[in-house]
């Protein structure tokens, strides 16, 4: 009966966490569909890109509040088994990640499902299991985000705050190792759904927002590019090619986010 009630906690864990509430929102206050946007993700961040800020905070807060209802959920039908207060959170970022309501065939008419990539509701997730941590990692990830100004940073920084909180209280003795697990696995689904912003990063054509674009611009100093000189710094050179041709460069296409 325990594993029929707990299967039954993770399906509806994953139900709630597939509510696109970004392609909600943003279809409501702008008129657009946020998958036809940037990255086409129906997080908060790129609710926020495609619609403004009111889409994109109420975006973010819902997809917080699905995480910790799952986890609410999960101790009200099964108090004594804390791995289901663990694993009804990550049903909900798969949920979110990979939404049921989200289906569609991709250009080679394979099945798949599309959603965000997590950060808000491992937050959500992270709160359902301990609600003080929200004054932690809200603050410490926004502060990620304008200082570094790297979204997909912030989402990943979110899972490493979760499990450096937890890790902290078990040491206290305030929690057990499988909130540590939770964090562990959350950051695994997020660097997961992230790979293309990875692999962006990696070769420095990652986006930027926050305070980091007009720093740079300010500046002119490229963060990424290592050698301390921006494009309109750094000197040019003579093209070996007949004068009559010119040299053309040509900039690596940043990936949307």
């Amino acid at each position: 009966m325990q594993l029929l009630t707990l299967a039954g906690v993770l399906l509806l864990g994953y139900i709630l966490g597939s509510i696109p509430f970004g392609l909600i929102f943003v279809k409501l206050i702008s008129g657009k569909d946020v998958r036809d946007v940037a990255s086409g993700r129906t997080g908060g961040t790129n609710a926020a890109r495609a619609g403004g800020a009111v889409p994109g905070l109420l975006t973010g807060l819902m997809d917080a509040a699905k995480g910790a209802v799952s986890v609410w959920l999960a101790q009200a039908f099964l108090p004594s088994l804390h791995w289901a207060h663990v694993l009804a959170p990550i049903a909900a970022i798969l949920g979110h990640n990979y939404s049921i309501f989200l289906i569609e065939r991709d250009e080679r008419n394979r099945i798949r499902l599309r959603g965000g990539a997590g950060g808000g509701t491992t937050v959500g997730g992270a709160i359902g299991l301990w609600w003080p941590s929200a004054f932690i990692v809200l603050p410490l990830a926004a502060l990620v985000f304008f200082g570094i100004g790297i979204a997909s940073v912030t989402t990943l920084s979110i899972a490493i705050i979760v499990i450096s909180i937890f890790a902290v209280r078990n040491v206290l003795s305030l929690a057990s190792l499988p909130d540590i697990a939770y964090g562990v696995i959350a950051f695994g689904l997020l660097a997961w759904a992230l790979r293309p912003n990875i692999k962006a990063l990696l070769e420095g054509r990652e986006r930027f927002h926050g305070w980091r674009p007009w720093r740079k611009a300010d500046s002119g100093i490229s963060s990424l590019s290592g050698n301390g000189q921006s494009a309109r710094q750094q000197p040019k050179r003579r093209s070996k090619a007949p004068a009559r041709k010119t040299a053309t460069s040509k900039r690596p296409a940043r990936i949307k986010q």
